[in-house]
């Protein structure tokens, strides 16, 4: 997978789920300003309920919308063996078995999946354990996560 498709592909991905999410949480938000949920007794909690769902549901919006513009502002960078992996690379490590996966290592949106064919590419950010470990590393270099030893094999 090329990392500009990929980027769009994030791009595309973060902004159907900001659509999707910010009505849910417009329909929330309507639920919980109704008249007719108004609370008749301490037992009627619909209102209340909706009203917690529709914050909740407009924090998601907020992460999702710095997300999206953090990746709307990324500057893709070609893997560079003297600085090693850094963020806007995209990683293929090979496990011990020889099973591979395909990572790209972004500002946000940890754990986003965006498959082309039967190739996924999960996306990881060097928050992440497996991310703090990356960062610097070069091909062929091991990194270790849960007991797995892992090898760079590639790295764009």
């Amino acid at each position: 997978m090329n990392k500009p498709l990929l980027l769009a592909q994030i791009v595309a991905t973060l902004e159907r789920d900001l659509d999707v999410l910010t009505r849910a949480a417009q329909t929330a938000y309507e639920t919980a300003t109704a008249e007719e949920n108004v609370a008749e007794n301490k037992y009627d909690t619909l209102g209340l309920e909706a009203s917690y769902l529709a914050t909740g549901q407009a924090r998601r919006s907020a992460e999702i919308r710095q997300a999206l513009l953090g990746y709307q502002q990324l500057l893709l960078r070609d893997y560079d063996p003297q600085r090693g992996v850094q963020v806007s690379n995209l990683i293929t490590l090979e496990d011990e078995k020889g099973a591979r996966q395909q990572l790209f290592l972004g500002p946000a949106a940890a754990g986003l999946k965006i498959a082309e064919g039967t190739q996924a590419t999960t996306v990881i950010t060097p928050r992440s354990p497996l991310g703090q470990q990356l960062i610097g590393k070069r091909v062929d270099d091991e990194v270790t996560l849960a007991a797995h030893t892992l090898v760079i094999v590639a790295a764009t």
